[in-house]
């Protein structure tokens, strides 16, 4: 071998090694340079509003779970901005509140100075995976000039009666010390720590959401969100259909009174034998003044969280309070009892007792030893008494007992008592929800100051909008107190002020807002992120609204989900925003589980840290193996040997590009343009349709049949295919395409190019093989126009000689897969 072969050969080996850390910095810095994904309101593009969940920065850095999310809906949005769309794709900080003040706890490090630090870091990790985030609009909620907005959204929701304080039972966290809205507790848990919620009493300030319950029920028509989703934001609401009855109150000193029951099931009422009140009830607080027993009773109850209240199979306990309620329908007495069981929050935090027909009131009745009536008989045709908890009916049934409505089926009964009860002044038909008003005050150091000043002449009085924002000042001491003030009540000179009304002595509200308020709105600032005048220009919010595509998990997709929604209708009956609804369409993806199939954390040492894979692998392998590695809506475990075999599969691709650059055929095979052609179908449409693993898979698939026809595939193929590869793997496609291109005074990146258009009437030309099958084996394969009818296909099947002699003379029917598969299964 001569030593310019020699050469020659080690060059080309030298030229085919793929490595990530060579190419990925540059072109990062090169796409930052050239400012490839600034975008601005352009009429003449059609837009598209592509959003992820802005994360918290609690923790030293994003994770690989933050990677799935990101990196497949940046696909979705490298390949409309190719598609000739105008994309939005904006990134921000969700900064405030209890994940990122617990991680400045845990630390011993202040919260402004960890966020920083935090954001930082993620930021430059955001960069080093190529996400093609628009940063000239980035957003900070903990920056003065972004919840200045916030807060005067509280105060315009102050204004229209919608935010109010009061004092109420509320969930208090002992761990985070901080009082939690209804939304945060979790089978009695606190959503963020785990730690058993208390039930305390304190004032708060409440955000009155359900005064749009119906519409952020109604209009979940408008929009295109999953299922599972949608199913989650109505079962919250939790609307039922039902009636208030009114009972007249017996007892020397509450003749005049009157207590109201929400039911869905008023036609048991003829089966009533008793009333119970939660222990909140303002009838039961009038009992307790002079009854002893009422009172212990009513303290213990209020000890207890809610999840204690309503475990099911807890003993039923109970006080009577010496009082009547007047059943109209039987003109019987039913005495009231006081039971922790009722809630407060639901319904009138009353119950009327049909102890034969709802197994809670049957374990009632029996504990207290109350009668039980049966006044249905279900479709097992018993009529026997009730003694066990077996025989309790609760859905299906005729009337009995019942007086008028003998004889009618529960539906229909239900109805007719309904229609009697409202024409005889006995009660009015009503609606109940699950929803309650959210508890929005929180006794923490690290969220947005409520702008509200308290004057012992004037009431609450908010901080005049020329003085917002109201800074949250630096403290040393940023711990929760645990004594149900926040830190910044210690700070006198910040309390300390007049009123913004009278002039007078006033005190500042010193709890914060929530982590939900900066991420309420956060959507409306990317559309206009430096407007200091207003909330953003109406110009720009009517561009880029509706967000066409939220993706976030499937924790947030009850809590923030709703409380954005609200905000967002409130603006709109402001005439603030364009649209009743922020977002079209809203998706979610699965969580990253650990190698052992676990939930990822530093006790059990499963923790896959992204900044090791790109340092290992590069970001294109992160994101290829993030979208490969299963369904985007399931939860999926972490496999090394999938990364693996990802970054063997860059790895060919840059080898067989790099090798053939030299010596490029330049007509490809007609073999070739097919399957490319079907090549673009498939990705297109995988990655609208977010199945990002096929994505992967189809791409793997042709680069097998590349590897065995390299002389098949020319060089404006070649270049298709970067282009397709593009949105999944953007650092190795702008570096083959460059390579491709050859050297140019102008630079233009690959994902500034055209994608490749799909055009249907080339797949219609071409041939197609299809499998034929007799129930389940393969008989015979067939070639055929794929645009042939099937009809025509199912006759070519059918006269394959291996076909007939297994379908002669029996009958059969066909299952037809276009393109793919005839299968006759014989009957």
């Amino acid at each position: 071998m001569s030593i310019e072969v020699l050469m020659t050969t080690i060059s080309n080996v030298i030229e085919a090694k793929y490595t990530p850390s060579e190419i990925e910095g540059k072109w990062v810095e090169k796409w930052s340079k050239e400012k490839l994904y600034e975008v601005t309101e352009d009429s003449q593009k059609p837009k598209s509003y592509v959003l992820i969940e802005f994360p918290y920065p609690s923790g030293d850095r994003l994770h690989v779970g933050h990677a799935r999310s990101y990196s497949c809906l940046d696909a979705v949005a490298r390949l409309r901005r190719m598609k000739g769309m105008n994309v939005l794709y904006p990134m921000g900080w969700d900064a405030f509140g209890l994940p990122a003040e617990n991680y400045a706890i845990k630390t011993g490090v202040h919260p402004s100075v960890t966020t920083k630090q935090n954001i930082d870091h993620a930021k430059k990790q955001a960069m080093a995976w190529g996400l093609s985030f628009d940063w000239t609009r980035e957003v900070n909620t903990t920056d003065p000039d972004y919840y200045r907005w916030t807060q005067w959204i509280f105060i315009k929701l102050f204004e229209k009666g919608l935010a109010y304080k009061e004092e109420i039972t509320v969930n208090w966290c002992p761990s985070c010390k901080t009082n939690l809205a209804n939304e945060e507790v979790v089978d009695g848990k606190c959503e963020r720590c785990g730690a058993e919620t208390e039930r305390r009493k304190q004032a708060q300030w409440l955000l009155r959401i359900t005064a749009y319950a119906d519409r952020l029920l109604e209009d979940l028509n408008t929009v295109n969100f999953r299922e599972d989703i949608a199913a989650q934001q109505i079962n919250w609401i939790g609307k039922k259909a039902g009636i208030n009855i009114r009972y007249k109150v017996q007892g020397a000193r509450f003749k005049n009174q009157e207590i109201e029951v929400f039911t869905t099931r008023p036609d048991t009422n003829f089966g009533a034998t008793f009333v119970v009140l939660a222990p909140e009830h303002d009838l039961v607080a009038q009992v307790a003044k002079t009854s002893v027993k009422v009172r212990n009773y009513v303290k213990t109850a209020l000890d207890k969280s809610e999840r204690e209240r309503q475990m099911e199979g807890k003993k039923k306990t109970g006080v009577f309070l010496g009082l009547y309620a007047i059943n109209d329908l039987t003109g019987d007495q039913m005495p009231i009892y006081v039971s922790d069981f009722v809630l407060s929050g639901f319904g009138t935090g009353a119950v009327v007792g049909v102890p034969g027909h709802d197994v809670r009131d049957f374990e009632f009745a029996q504990a207290m030893k109350l009668p039980i009536r049966r006044v249905v008989v279900g479709n097992d045709g018993d009529t026997t008494e009730i003694t066990k908890i077996e025989q309790v009916q609760e859905e299906e049934g005729i009337m009995v007992n019942s007086g008028f409505l003998d004889g009618l089926d529960i539906h229909e009964a239900t109805v007719r008592v309904m229609d009697y009860m409202e024409e005889k002044g006995l009660g009015k038909r009503a609606s109940s929800y699950h929803l309650r008003d959210w508890i929005f005050s929180r006794q923490h150091y690290w969220g947005e100051p409520i702008p509200m000043v308290h004057c012992s002449k004037c009431g609450w009085v908010p901080v005049p909008e020329e003085q917002l924002p109201v800074k949250l000042p630096q403290v040393e001491k940023y711990q929760p107190s645990g004594t149900g003030q926040s830190p910044l009540a210690t700070i006198s000179e910040w309390v300390n002020t007049t009123c913004p009304a009278c002039g007078g002595k006033a005190t500042r509200e010193t709890d914060t807002m929530p982590n939900w308020a900066g991420s309420s709105w956060y959507f409306l600032r990317y559309c206009d992120p430096l407007n200091n005048k207003v909330l953003g220009d109406k110009e720009k919010l009517a561009y880029w609204l509706p967000v066409d595509w939220y993706n976030g998990g499937m924790e947030h997709t009850t809590l923030h989900l709703l409380y954005s929604r609200f905000w967002h209708k409130f603006l709109y009956d402001l005439g603030i925003v364009p649209t009743a609804e922020p977002y079209a369409r809203r998706t979610s993806h699965g969580v990253v589980l650990g190698p052992d199939g676990k939930k990822m954390s530093k006790s059990k040492g499963n923790v896959i840290n992204p900044d090791e894979v790109v340092s290992k692998y590069g970001a294109d392998t992160l994101r290829m193996y993030e979208m490969f590695i299963g369904p985007f809506e399931q939860s999926v475990a972490w496999s090394w040997e999938s990364v693996e075999g990802v970054f063997r599969f860059m790895k060919r691709v840059w080898t067989l590009i790099t090798s053939q650059e030299t010596n490029m055929v330049t007509q490809s095979s007609g073999e070739a343009v097919r399957r490319l052609h079907a090549l673009n179908k498939k990705i297109e449409n995988d990655l609208e349709g977010m199945k990002f693993n096929t994505a992967v898979a189809a791409m793997m698939e042709f680069l097998n049949w590349w590897t065995d026809h390299k002389s098949e595939l020319g060089k404006a193929e070649i270049e298709k295919f970067v282009l397709l590869l593009a949105p999944m793997a953007p650092f190795i496609s702008e570096e083959l395409y460059q390579r491709l291109r050859g050297p140019s005074d102008k630079f233009s990146s690959v994902h500034t190019q055209s994608w490749p258009k799909y055009e249907v009437e080339f797949e219609r030309d071409q041939e197609v093989t299809m499998v034929v099958q007799v129930d389940g084996r393969v008989r015979a394969k067939i070639t055929t126009k794929a645009s042939a009818e099937r009809t025509e296909i199912e006759k070519l099947a059918l006269e394959q000689e291996n076909v007939k002699k297994y379908l002669d003379g029996k009958k059969y029917r066909v299952v037809f897969v276009p393109g793919k598969v005839v299968s006759f299964i014989v009957e």
